[in-house]
């Protein structure tokens, strides 16, 4: 963790010793009573914490708030649900990245079992955005939804957003050379782990979806997500 976040309801409160925090807080940043970590509000400010006592059960700690770090990219994507590791590897990296919102749908080529992971059940998802924020020195967190069809989440989208989808068999150019060099947002959409269904290229299609790949080696899906949002950013100048 670069920073460690916290909810504003917790800032009152002691830390208990129980918590991942309060162990890197003592054994990974090594801090005795008196010293300061960096420290941030989820979806607020950053700031310094201060450790000001450490008891048998808890940690005592105090705040002081700076600036809010700077918005996120207005970068939607959309993916086929895939299993629960990838998915665990998506929500964090995508995250790290600053994207804006991710929603992961359920597809035609998609494993259903996949939806019933405690990664969502249990609301585990939660985890892994807070740990890219934290890699990333940042307090925001992106939207997330999960279970959605792929229709309902093209009816949500941003309007006036470019669009783009991946396909490793339709796409007739690469995701660096499409689209406009400017846009106020931009929707990225992934395919389930085998890809999308004829009827969803259509769904995509009438919804002002380029198709576009990322040349001619197939990668894992989350190596695609990583790769795509950087050379979406860096065209769109969000970097």
């Amino acid at each position: 963790m670069n920073i460690i976040l916290f909810h504003p309801a917790e800032v009152e409160l002691p830390l208990s010793r129980r918590d991942p925090r309060a162990s890197h807080i003592l054994d990974v940043l090594r801090r005795q009573p008196g010293d300061a970590f960096d420290a941030g509000l989820i979806n607020g400010p950053r700031g310094r914490g201060t450790l000001t006592a450490i008891n048998p059960d808890s940690l005592t700690l105090t705040f002081a708030w700076g600036e809010p770090p700077p918005p996120l990219a207005p970068v939607h994507l959309l993916i086929g649900l895939p299993r629960p590791q990838t998915a665990r590897d998506i929500l964090r990296d995508a995250t790290s990245l600053g994207v804006a919102a991710l929603h992961f749908i359920r597809s035609d080529k998609g494993e259903p079992s996949y939806a019933s992971s405690g990664l969502w059940l249990r609301e585990e998802w939660k985890h892994c955005v807070t740990h890219g924020a934290a890699q990333a020195f940042c307090t925001r967190l992106p939207e997330v939804s999960h279970g959605h069809s792929l229709g309902d989440v093209l009816a949500r989208l941003p309007a006036g957003a470019w669009r783009a989808a991946l396909d490793n068999y339709e796409a007739p150019e690469h995701l660096s050379r499409c689209g406009p060099a400017q846009a106020t947002a931009a929707v990225l959409a992934v395919g389930a782990e085998r890809g999308w269904s004829p009827r969803e290229r259509d769904q995509l299609r009438d919804a002002g979806f380029a198709f576009a790949h990322l040349g001619p080696r197939v990668l894992r899906t989350e190596t695609a997500c990583v790769a795509a949002i950087t050379l979406l950013k860096a065209r769109l100048g969000w970097l």
